[in-house]
């Protein structure tokens, strides 16, 4: 049987051209360099939904759903080449999975009328919707994050941060500096002392910064990591005897690779997560239609994994947006700005979760012309090293939506003054 889904490396797609009447969904991917670990599952699980989709279902409202896959290795320049070379295919959304990409992207799908989803990643104000018209980051952002870690410690220690010392041990470079703003208005509202140590690219030298942790002796650190540097960093905690239940890392800190590798020494270590990790009825369905055809992105093994499961929550949540799109225009075969007012309409529910064999996966949430953010919820997990896996500490967890709000609408309102941009959903 021929793979009605195909996934093709930049060059050949280009050289095909795009097909008549199929939806087209890009995935600037990366399976090379020195955060392929995080990018290779995200992309498998991405790919094998829409596979998915194809297989079962007789694609989206009867349309096939083509993805294109274009590597940039996480490196900004080749993202926005990426997106150059593919946005003429017809492509109705992207998910470049890096913030540096995301900041260049912003200005260019903005004037091109394609919308841009960053879950969880990339600039967090473009949840104001009334100045970010193309880009969305549902279910929740980055300052999201940095609060629902500080609330769940605010009830480990009875509702209070008074006097502790809390130290983000971040990436050093946009990304990992996004949390910081949230966290200082944060410990001037609860009282704590924030420190703040910086992690070079790629991240595989810190013995410096973890001295200076044990020196300095906060009572928690967060870490903003990505890639190899999670790996580190939880080795090196290890080393000093920081005690792993006081360590916690953000959604893109908490998968299998960064913990397995220190062994039994990860034992207790916390991450952040913004969808649940479960035996979902969604993988049969995926081992079924997808793999057992031959059609899987990669070799089978992530299924299931934080980062797997978090790229097909993400292709889910497309899939959801082209269908609202179309219910709203009438057509089957939408385009990018349709495709854009599906993402602004879209509504997930716990029914709607659950018919997709998908139960649970991630919080219920509503997208609208003003609030492109979603809920802003996270759950705590907690690696068991003797199981091997991710088991959930918490239900989600609400940020303060307070403080996130009043920071969402200065940096929003000064990237509308620098760019001219008037505010829309008047």
């Amino acid at each position: 049987m021929k793979k009605m889904f195909t996934t093709l490396a930049l060059g050949a797609a280009l050289a095909a051209g795009p097909a008549a009447a199929d939806l087209v969904f890009p995935d600037l991917s990366y399976r090379t360099g020195p955060y392929a670990a995080g990018g290779v599952p995200f992309s498998d699980g991405y790919q094998d939904y829409f596979a998915l989709v194809n297989a079962r279902d007789g694609g989206i409202g009867g349309e096939k759903a083509r993805v294109i896959e274009c590597e940039t290795a996480y490196n900004t320049e080749k993202g926005v080449e990426c997106y150059e070379a593919t946005k003429g295919e017809g492509a109705l959304v992207y998910q470049p999975l890096s913030t540096g990409i995301t900041y260049q992207l912003i200005p260019k799908v903005t004037a091109d009328g394609i919308p841009l989803h960053t879950m969880g990643y990339g600039r967090t104000s473009a949840a104001n919707g009334k100045v970010f018209s193309n880009v969305f980051n549902y279910p929740a952002n980055y300052w999201d994050a940095a609060s629902a870690a500080i609330n769940h410690l605010l009830e480990e220690n009875g509702g209070s941060l008074d006097g502790k010392k809390i130290t983000l041990l971040y990436h050093n470079s946009a990304y990992g500096k996004e949390p910081i703003r949230t966290l200082e208005e944060l410990s001037k509202k609860h009282g704590f002392e924030l420190g703040q140590i910086a992690v070079d690219h790629p991240g595989q030298e810190q013995k410096s910064q973890w001295l200076q942790i044990r020196r300095e002796r906060p009572d928690y650190v967060i870490m903003w990591g990505w890639g190899v540097m999670n790996q580190v960093a939880i080795q090196e905690a290890a080393n000093i005897r920081f005690p792993m239940e006081n360590f916690i890392g953000n959604w893109w800190a908490g998968a299998e690779h960064d913990v397995t590798p220190a062994g039994e020494a990860a034992h207790g270590y916390k991450s952040l997560n913004m969808n649940r990790i479960a035996d979902l009825p969604v993988f049969a369905d995926i081992k079924k239609h997808v793999h057992e055809a031959g059609n899987a992105a990669g070799d089978g093994s992530n299924v299931g994994s934080v980062l797997y499961t978090r790229g097909m929550y993400a292709a889910m949540l497309a899939v959801e947006a082209a269908k609202t799109a179309q219910e709203i225009h009438g057509t089957a075969d939408i385009n990018a700005a349709q495709m854009r007012d599906g993402m602004e309409a879209l509504e997930m529910t716990n029914e709607k979760m659950a018919a997709l064999g998908m139960e649970g996966i991630g919080p219920e949430f509503s997208v609208s012309c003003a609030d492109h953010g979603g809920s802003g919820q996270a759950i705590v997990q907690q690696w068991d090293a003797n199981e091997k896996m991710w088991k959930p500490l918490t239900d989600y967890i609400d940020s303060d939506r307070e403080v996130i709000a009043t920071l969402v609408a200065e940096d929003s309102a000064a990237f509308a003054a620098e760019n001219n941009i008037s505010e829309r959903c008047n």
